[in-house]
């Protein structure tokens, strides 16, 4: 498929509805360096740099379609306890997603802890209880996620093995996407896959379909083989068999097919499985045609494996695999926060300097240029933040901008110096560079430390703060008053 036709099926992602029901779990990192031996042990010190929290499991899942475009209603289990607090905190934060979670009694929300030095994982702590629901419990999940199935394109079943997607709310939520005629896509686990009889997709890792079908799997071949016999014995459609380096395989009533992958860089396999099931599900509910919708999945891996942790893929970045490039034009300079994010991390796990300045860049002058140019060699990449339209009424007027958002963020990304336009909706970049946590700031000198916004925040995790030189006698709100003859 080429990037004009997964430009088609990424357009319809947006008219995707897909339910997701599955094991939920809380994904910490604490990152940092190693940089010595402990001396009570043989074990390294890790120097923590910053903690962040991800969603895993099926709120992975979530995350990766919340990433496409596609309204998610997800159904989960957590415990009563303050690390439910913080998974319901996360998916208020999801665009076009409800969730509805069965708090169980004396069991812990799964938590899992991985403890990083740069791309190195050191150690991993898992928090969790383990084993099938109790009866009244499912029937409340089977309950409301059947419930749920009207109006959806697709059913997602993300399995981690934990017991949510037991064999009993398997069988029942499968019989009613069936009734309903919504297909199911199902991340499996375990040795027994008769557990998901009458569910269209599997979407098995290679490892996972080995174990399953008890046969070799080395090469395309006996991957088709492998498959074959899971869908004789396990009465399901087909299979989407993921094989790392080797791309994918998708085998179903219209035969085999093999999705070779582009070569890339691989940072992290981690919660890579979610997103295909996302994408595939995704495509599926958009109307996409089974090859297209495991074309769809297969770029989206290719794209989250190159991130660190339980990541998702953007469409822009999507599109941009697909095309094999790694942008299309200055337009994919421009990103949303959560893809700027990601695109920061991938950068430090180079080895790069972020450097971040900000303002509202309306017509361009030779003042901005200087202060882009100063930024830009004191850092390795550097992040623009652009101020809205309605956040620069608010600030300079209400004829102001002269130019918008878009034509400003433009104009922006067509710079050699600027890595990435992010647009901010609030008067002050704050939040934006909380969630960026820029190792240099920068400001023009006309501004002293203790005013720039986000100078506290940025020196607290060990950035600095530059105060660039100025260029007298540009300004937009002088041109504009030449202008306007005043």
């Amino acid at each position: 498929m080429g990037g004009a036709d997964i430009a088609g099926v990424i357009d319809r992602l947006t008219d995707a509805v897909v339910v997701c029901v599955g094991d939920l779990m809380l994904d910490r990192f604490v990152e940092g360096k190693v940089s010595r031996i402990s001396p009570e042990a043989p074990i390294p010190i890790l120097q923590i740099a910053r903690r962040r929290t991800d969603l895993g499991g099926v709120g992975n899942v979530a995350r990766n379609l919340a990433a496409l475009g596609a309204t998610t209603r997800l159904f989960g289990a957590v415990g009563r306890d303050a690390e439910a607090d913080e998974v319901r905190g996360v998916l208020r934060g999801l665009p076009r997603l409800s969730a509805e979670l069965t708090v169980l009694e004396g069991r812990p929300t799964t938590v899992k802890t991985r403890f990083m030095a740069g791309t190195q994982q050191l150690l991993r702590t898992d928090d969790e209880g383990v084993g099938p629901l109790d009866a009244e419990a499912r029937d409340r999940l089977v309950e409301a996620a059947s419930a749920a199935l009207d109006g959806a394109g697709a059913l997602v079943l993300s399995d981690y093995g934990k017991g949510v997607v037991c064999e009993d709310v398997a069988a029942r939520l499968i019989a009613a996407a069936r009734a309903a005629g919504v297909p199911v896509v199902c991340d499996p686990k375990g040795r027994d896959f008769t557990k998901y009889r009458g569910a269209q997709w599997l979407t098995p890792n290679r490892a996972e379909l080995a174990l399953a079908s008890g046969l070799p799997v080395a090469d395309g071949d006996q991957v088709v083989a492998a498959c074959a016999h899971i869908v004789r014995t396990a009465g399901v459609d087909g299979l989407l068999a993921t094989r790392s380096e080797q791309g994918m395989t998708l085998f179903g009533p219209g035969g085999a097919s093999h999705l070779p992958t582009r070569a890339r860089a691989v940072f992290d396999v981690a919660g890579a499985g979610d997103t295909v099931v996302a994408a595939l599900a995704a495509g599926l509910a958009g109307g996409a045609a089974p090859d297209a919708a495991a074309q769809l999945a297969n770029q989206a891996a290719g794209v989250v494996v190159g991130k660190v942790g339980t990541a998702v893929a953007y469409p822009e970045e999507i599109l941009a695999a697909a095309h094999e490039a790694a942008w299309i034009g200055d337009e994919a300079k421009v990103a949303p926060l959560a893809a700027a994010c990601d695109r920061v991390a991938a950068w430090r796990r180079q080895g790069q300097r972020v450097g971040f300045t900000n303002g509202c860049f309306d017509l361009l002058h030779p003042g901005h240029l200087a202060l882009i140019r100063q930024a830009r060699a004191a850092c390795d990449r550097l992040v623009v933040g652009l101020n809205s339209d309605a956040s620069v009424r608010r600030l300079k007027g209400p004829e102001r901008p002269v130019q918008s958002e878009a034509a400003r963020a433009a104009v922006l990304a067509s710079l050699a110096a600027v890595d990435l336009v992010v647009i901010f909706a609030d008067d002050t970049p704050l939040e934006v560079i909380r969630a960026l946590t820029p190792d240099l700031l920068v400001k023009g000198a006309d501004y002293a430390k203790d005013a720039v916004v986000g100078a506290r925040e940025v020196e607290s995790w060990g950035g600095r703060v530059l105060l660039a030189d100025l260029l007298d006698g540009h300004s937009t709100s002088a041109t504009l008053k030449r202008l306007n003859g005043r």
